[in-house]
């Protein structure tokens, strides 16, 4: 029982450490690196707080060092599945009932060991099992996890002071709920900080939860995991498996408790998901909540008022950090003709000094794709445009797997506006321009509005502010997050919440409330203290 009101006061972000020359945390980040390279991990699964183990194992090699084995991890079947439902469904009720200043220690504590004691292993997982180099581990593996925990704390205590008004004679409240059921969380390998937030924001909302990472981000998600126990998380709340989709899909999907699904990946099968969920609605014990950020086709939009410079490293930095493996990484680029080739001039320049290689050199810039499977797709986007008649590569478009699955950052020159590496998601560090007429804006903003199915993050980069807000009206429904001057990607928790429209998910953006409401089921009651005792009213009586 609570015996007071207790107030979580906004945070502030997670500094971002810069691991310079010479910095402290440089050196403990090598020596981390060194040491998770030395030895083989053997990865369980999570089920009830128990290390599951199948002898189904299988190798986890660094992207850009395949040769090399990290460890292992036991893959799991369908029976592992309805176990990890067993668990949290066994584990709701507890859960549910336990005060929010425990539930919110629990997550808090989390944040401060991924701070302190762990802050090298969660980064040097997330660079060793996803190929991201220092300072991209750093905003994501340890800030950004850091900041969903600390400021879903502060919103969720927000929620739970939001109540009714009361008149003379009653009193009012709203019971903000968990869920009836499970929560299903599926995460990506981009972002170590989106597995982390799928699972544990239905469940400091009182939800209990099975999380299924993609098989190429356990490395950091057991790690994560392990983090999350050492700070009191009870067992079952959240259940960590690894399976492959369809089985997960054919046991999650049609059970009578299945209570919504938080997903980010592609937008084909977060299709799937959805008319799997619709075509079994009637068994469920209560319409499930469905929310996903898919993909992205991110555009940068520039206009002829703009500093070339800017727009170079903007384009530079937007399209291949992270080798361009992140939802809101800019891969189409309109230029306006009078400042077209001095901005392509700058951006090839910038390219040509990106070094790749090893994340364990940190003077590489660029680092490996994630697997083989995307290495080919593309590598055969980049071999289609090198043939085509409406296309030119101008700088990059070299790909070697031999030691590591390395792409080259790649720009791609088109004269077709309609050209395929315009409109489709490649994921991959590859960006294609076009350029308009600088004098028929308009016809950019229509080119920009309705080239892509998607509409996740973009940017408009110009000086002249009668053109920025022209595009930020027109452009209103094509990007969930838009910037101005600036590169589409880099949202920050509590600054930039995330998330986007169309073919681009349900834009319930991570990293604030409107997330969290989705996670809670609201109860109102109302108490009388004098109950009427007759069925007359005043207005019966006549004079």
């Amino acid at each position: 029982m609570s015996l007071g009101y207790f107030a979580y006061p906004m945070p502030v972000n997670e500094p971002v450490l810069n691991y310079g020359p010479g910095s402290p945390e440089k050196a403990t980040l090598k020596k981390t690196l060194a040491e998770l390279k030395k030895k083989e991990a053997d990865i369980p699964m999570y089920i009830g707080g128990r290390a599951v183990r199948t002898g189904n194992r299988i190798a986890i090699t660094p992207p850009h060092e395949k040769d090399h084995v990290l460890g292992y991890f036991h893959e799991g079947d369908a029976k592992h599945v309805q176990q990890a439902i067993d668990a949290a469904l066994k584990a709701r009720a507890s859960w549910a009932e336990t005060s929010w200043e425990s539930r919110a220690a629990i997550f808090l504590k989390a944040a401060d060991l991924i701070a302190t004691k762990y802050r090298s292993y969660m980064n040097g997982t997330t660079m060793l099992g996803q190929s991201k180099n220092a300072y991209q581990a750093e905003i994501d593996a340890a800030c950004e996890i850091i900041d969903f925990l600390r400021f879903n704390v502060h919103f969720l205590s927000e929620i739970y002071k939001q109540q009714p008004i009361s008149s003379p004679g009653m009193h009012n409240r709203m019971e903000w709920r968990p869920l009836e059921g499970f929560v299903l969380a599926i995460t990506p390998f981009n972002f170590t900080a989106i597995g982390g937030n799928l699972p544990t924001a239905p469940a400091m909302c009182g939800n209990t939860v099975v999380w299924k990472p993609a098989h190429t981000q356990i490395y950091s998600a057991q790690m994560f995991m392990r983090i999350l126990q050492e700070a009191g998380l009870p067992d079952g709340v959240i259940n960590l498996i690894y399976v492959d989709g369809p089985t997960l899909g054919d046991v999650c999907f049609s059970h009578r408790d299945f209570a919504g699904v938080h997903f980010t990946g592609s937008t084909g099968v977060f299709n799937t998901m959805w008319a799997t969920i619709g075509a079994n609605i009637a068994q469920y014990r209560t319409y499930p909540r469905i929310v996903g950020e898919t993909g992205g086709k991110d555009f940068v939009l520039v206009h002829r008022s703009a500093d070339p410079d800017v727009v170079a490293t903007a384009l530079a930095r937007g399209a291949f950090e992270f080798q361009g493996q992140k939802c809101s990484a800019a891969s189409r680029a309109y230029l306006p003709s009078n400042i077209a080739e001095i901005v392509k001039r700058k951006l090839v320049d910038q390219v040509e000094q990106m070094k790749m290689g090893s994340v364990e050199d940190f003077s590489n810039f660029i680092n490996a794709v994630i697997d083989e499977r995307s290495y080919d797709k593309i590598k055969k986007y980049i071999d289609r445009a090198r043939k085509d008649r409406k296309a030119k590569i101008l700088v990059g478009g070299n790909c070697d797997k031999r030691k590591g699955y390395f792409v080259e950052p790649t720009v791609i020159e088109t004269t077709d506006p309609q050209y395929v590496t315009m409109c489709e998601e490649i994921f991959g560090p590859v960006l294609t321009i076009y350029t308009y007429d600088a004098n028929n804006f308009e016809k950019a903003l229509n080119l920009v509005d309705n080239t892509s199915p998607y509409a996740l993050t973009g940017s408009i980069i110009a000086r002249d502010r009668d053109a920025i807000e022209l595009a930020t009206s027109r452009l209103r429904n094509a990007a969930g997050n838009f910037y101005i001057n600036d590169k589409p990607t880099g949202a920050v928790v509590g600054q930039q919440p995330f998330g986007g429209a169309r073919a681009s998910g349900t834009n319930d953006k991570a990293g604030s409330m409107l997330n969290l409401y989705r996670w809670l089921s609201a109860r109102t009651i109302k108490e009388t203290y004098n109950p009427p005792t007759s069925f007359r009213y005043p207005f019966l009586s006549e004079e």
